[in-house]
């Protein structure tokens, strides 16, 4: 009885202080959105972990049992080592210093965040580090820009896109692309369109998502006025071209 009761008060301490460690460790809308998708008992690799907050947060919300917070550069590096010890989780989270996947071995983890980056580094990241997606269930991608090139790598190398979520958090909007081994053409009807804007915020058109295709129509726009004044180049027609048809895209749900 008396062993049960040290123990009750030993859980209790336990949890009290993971409370405030939670409570210290308050995450952007942006990270916290990536965290949702991370399933429970994961193996996670973070890559460009910065400060290492989302390895952290994660393993204090139950829902990884370890991971590694990936880091390039020395800045970053040294923050992430000095979060991880001051949450007291240096037995589960192991910083390392690394390109890309190369932190990481085949069948190490099941889950990988890649967020804040643009989306031409993000599948850079991805296709140098083929060899490293093996026993890899799921994807967690944000990138700042270009989400189509993440969706076309994708497509090219059969994951299925499975979720998005669009949010917009200080003036600026971020995408979500969550995708796993699979059918990769599944969620397409459209591609073209849905290449550009994303398949399943398409289908729902929540009011960042219409807010962003207003704003990038604009933008659009702008670029090909400045074209139609420009030299006549091959390179100059191209963009035009595809300026153009995206402009027809954004349009037919605006």
């Amino acid at each position: 009885m008396q062993g049960t009761f040290f123990q009750l008060i030993m859980n209790t301490s336990k949890l009290r202080e993971c409370g405030e460690k939670m409570n210290e460790m308050k995450l952007s809308n942006r990270l916290e959105t990536v965290a949702a998708y991370i399933p429970e008992k994961s193996i996670l690799a973070d890559i460009g972990s910065d400060h290492a907050y989302l390895p952290c947060y994660a393993y204090l919300k139950g829902l990884i049992v370890k991971a590694v917070a990936g880091e390039i550069t020395d800045g970053p590096l040294k923050s992430a080592k000095e979060q991880v010890e001051k949450a007291g989780l240096k037995t589960y989270i192991d910083v390392r210093k690394g390109d890309g996947l190369e932190v990481i071995s085949p069948n190490e983890v099941t889950c990988i965040t890649i967020a804040g980056m643009g989306g031409s580094l993000i599948t850079s990241i991805l296709e140098g580090g083929k060899d490293k997606l093996e026993g890899v269930k799921r994807l967690v991608l944000q990138p700042n820009i270009g989400a189509k090139k993440i969706r076309e790598w994708l497509i090219e190398n059969n994951w299925e896109l499975i979720a998005e979520n669009i949010l917009d958090e200080d003036g600026k909007i971020y995408e979500v692309l969550v995708a796993e081994r699979g059918s990769a053409m599944r969620p397409y009807t459209n591609l073209r369109t849905e290449l550009l804007v994303g398949p399943f915020l398409l289908q729902e058109k929540n009011e960042v998502f219409l807010k962003k295709w207003s704003h990038e129509r604009k933008h659009f726009e702008r670029i090909l006025s400045q074209l139609e004044q420009a030299e006549k180049t091959d390179e100059n027609l191209q963009k035009k071209a595809e300026l153009i048809k995206n402009i027809e895209v954004v349009k037919e749900f605006l």
